[in-house]
C-alpha cells in the first residue's frame, strides 16, 4: 500500500484535488470514500466527475443509492454510490457494480469494509476535518493505493 496526505483548505481545493485524481482514473477503477458526515466526500466526488469529464450535476446519491453519470468525452462513466444505508456487502453486490466496472469508475461513499472486494486494486480516500475547526472548511485527505494498479502511483498525485 502506498499513501499520500494533503491538507485541503476550502471546498474548491477539495474539488480541484478530486479533479486531478479523476484525470488519472480509468474504467475498472474503484474509489472508496471514507469520512464523517460533512467531511467532503460528495465534494471530492464532484471533482472526480469533473476530472473524468462526465455529465452532471453530481449530488449525493443517498436516497437513490447509486447514480450513473455518462462520459461527455469518450471516457469511462462514473457510477456514484452511497453505501450509508446499505446493510452489508450483499446489498452492495445487489447493485451489480461488477457488471459495469469494465466501462466505468465506481466511487463508493461510506464504502469502507464493503466495496474493496470490487477490485483487488482500489483507492481508499479518507477525508477528515479537525474537531476544533471553526471555519468548518479545512480538510485532510489521505489517499491509499491498494494493489498493483496503484503501486507507487499515489505519491505522484499533485
Amino acid at each position: 500500500m502506498t499513501a499520500l496526505t494533503r491538507v485541503l483548505v476550502t471546498a474548491e481545493d477539495t474539488r480541484a484535488f478530486g479533479a486531478a485524481l479523476g484525470r488519472l482514473l480509468r474504467a475498472g477503477d474503484v474509489v472508496v470514500l471514507t469520512g464523517e458526515l460533512g467531511a467532503g466526500k460528495t465534494t471530492l466526488a464532484q471533482g472526480l466527475a469533473e476530472g473524468l469529464g462526465v455529465r452532471g450535476p453530481v449530488t449525493s446519491p443517498t436516497f437513490v443509492i447509486a447514480r450513473e453519470h455518462p462520459s461527455l468525452v469518450g471516457g469511462p462513466s462514473l457510477v456514484h454510490v452511497d453505501a450509508y444505508r446499505l446493510g452489508g456487502e450483499a446489498e452492495l453486490d445487489d447493485l451489480d457494480l461488477d457488471t459495469t466496472l469494465d466501462e466505468a469508475v465506481a466511487v463508493v461513499e461510506w464504502g469502507e469494509g464493503l466495496a474493496e472486494h470490487l477490485s483487488p486494486s482500489h483507492l481508499h480516500v479518507v477525508l477528515s476535518r479537525p474537531q476544533d475547526d471553526e471555519t468548518d472548511q479545512a480538510r485532510t485527505v489521505r489517499v491509499e493505493g491498494h494493489g498493483s494498479r496503484w503501486a507507487g502511483a499515489v505519491t505522484s498525485l499533485p
